[in-house]
């Protein structure tokens, strides 16, 4: 069977631009998106809830597009379609959430805004793994990574820059400040003109050619029995059912049954299709989620683990830096703004970090192996993360941020180059789509349980969830001595 043709860089640079944008509009989103809902009178207590929108529209849209990417050819290809309406959508919606003249209206654009960046970033993953070679896939993926960085570096200082330049940073009672509508203008636009360029840019493999071109070893799998697949269903709906029951017993926080219901849903669901016949989408997402191919399995826990620890980081840090570093706790005080100030500093860090590591992944892992090369970005990644509750120093922590800008360019790239040398051509796309689930459930988790875990055993201190993390990224390196080499994982067929 012969290989896909390389690449010349500017290629593959073209490949990839449109992640430019995607993380542009996604930065934009997560840094500003809470301010947005205080601003039209939504309470810190409601803020997660109204959160919540991201990572369930994740969860579901993912593999949806995924699997209908994988069935379109049309005279834009099979991936640059999805592209096109993503960064459409969520263009409009970036221009039209500072608008909001309502908390209602601006909770359900950010469900409008994280579905169209959804069903435009999805395909992207899968559609390096299609273009590319397997030698140049790791090339590939941490191109990606360094326009993540720039993008996420650039959207994140893009309101205090406009701050700078004179632009008003305040504004009337539930009316968003003029440099949060600038920057969602600035982001809307270089979204759509960063994917546009992708999309007119590049060419696609037909379907045939990638067939063709396929070095994934593919090996049928037997799908579960019939009687496991109940089994697997009725345990997890009666954790989840008993879990609810414990929450409501003992007055837990009402966001676990966010968790405990899901689980229900996940048992529920395996119940009921348990024995019927594979037809239609539904059904089939289901069926290649129960035939995963085993390095995928295997990388699924490593990302769980990678992405927890992620957004243990994402959450806490603020309040972690503010109190053991600026000696603060009371979110109004002087002391605690300026420690949410450095730590915007030390997301632009990582983020900047983020894009030196990617330049130079490619080549270590060339020379040391895939594996080999996650594991010691991932060991960089919980030095960091444990590191922050060591230094006392605030300007030390920079150097916290090389180890996890290490993990972040790592995390973004190598697990799918390590993926996508094990998955069929005609089922990258849905594969993918399904991988990044294992993103999602680690932030559900996170989300519900992290207050309770820190406010039971640990006196609420916020730095023993960067603790956590740390454990968490190594617990994801030890996994991934379990994980194959590249092509020799079977995958289903």
């Amino acid at each position: 069977m012969r290989e896909r043709p390389p690449l010349a860089f500017w290629q593959i640079w073209n490949l990839c631009f449109g992640f430019l944008g995607i993380q542009f509009g996604f930065a934009l989103q997560t840094a500003n998106v809470s301010r947005i809902f205080q601003t039209l009178g939504a309470s810190l207590d409601a803020v997660p809830l109204l959160w919540i929108a991201a990572p369930l529209t994740g969860l579901l849209v993912q593999p949806v597009v995924g699997y209908w990417s994988d069935r379109t050819w049309t005279r834009l290809g099979r991936r640059r379609p999805y592209f096109l309406v993503g960064a459409v959508l969520a263009s409009l919606a970036l221009v039209a959430m500072p608008l909001s003249p309502a908390l209602w209206i601006a909770a359900g654009l950010l469900w409008v805004l994280d579905a169209s960046i959804n069903i435009a970033m999805e395909p992207f993953r899968a559609f390096v793994g299609d273009q590319l070679p397997s030698a140049q896939r790791a090339r590939g993926y941490a191109l990606q990574s360094f326009f993540i960085g720039l993008g996420a570096v650039v959207a994140s200082a893009l309101p205090w820059l406009l701050t700078q330049a004179g632009v008003a940073n305040t504004a009337a009672p539930g009316v968003v400040p003029d440099v949060v509508r600038y920057a969602f203008y600035a982001g809307g636009a270089v979204l759509l003109l960063t994917v546009g360029w992708t999309v007119l840019r590049t060419r696609e493999l037909p379907p045939d050619e990638l067939v063709a071109t396929d070095t994934a070893v593919v090996e049928a799998v037997q799908p579960l029995p019939l009687t496991r697949l109940r089994r697997n269903g009725a345990i997890w709906l009666g954790v989840g059912v008993l879990g609810g029951i414990a929450v409501a017993r003992y007055a837990l926080d009402r966001q676990l049954y966010l968790l405990t219901g899901g689980l229900a849903v996940v048992g529920l669901t395996q119940i009921i299709f348990a024995g019927r016949p594979v037809r239609g989408m539904f059904s089939q997402i289901l069926a290649d989620m129960n035939q995963m191919p085993a390095a995928m399995r295997q990388l699924a826990v490593v990302q769980f683990f990678s992405w927890f620890a992620l957004f243990a980081m994402w959450i806490f840090m603020t309040p972690a830096v503010a109190q053991l570093h600026f000696g603060a706790r009371d979110v109004q005080s002087a002391a605690y703004n300026s420690g949410a100030d450095w730590v915007g500093v030390l997301f632009a860090a990582y983020n900047g970090f983020a894009m030196l590591a990617a330049l130079v992944i490619a080549p270590l892992a060339r020379r040391h192996g895939l594996r080999t090369t996650h594991m010691l970005n991932l060991g960089l990644g919980a030095a960091g993360l444990v590191g922050v509750g060591l230094l006392r120093d605030p300007h030390w922590l920079l150097v916290c941020m090389i180890g996890v800008g290490c993990a972040w360019a790592s995390i973004l790239s190598l697990p799918y180059a390590l993926l996508a040398d094990s998955l069929p051509a005609r089922k990258m796309g849905v594969y993918m789509g399904i991988f990044n689930i294992f993103i999602v459930l680690p932030q559900l988790v996170a989300a519900t349980v992290l207050g309770f875990v820190l406010n039971t055993f640990f006196g609420g201190e916020s730095v023993q969830a960067l603790n956590l993390g740390g454990a968490s990224l190594v617990l994801a390196a030890v996994c991934m001595l379990r994980v194959r080499s590249a092509g020799s994982a079977a995958v289903a067929s």
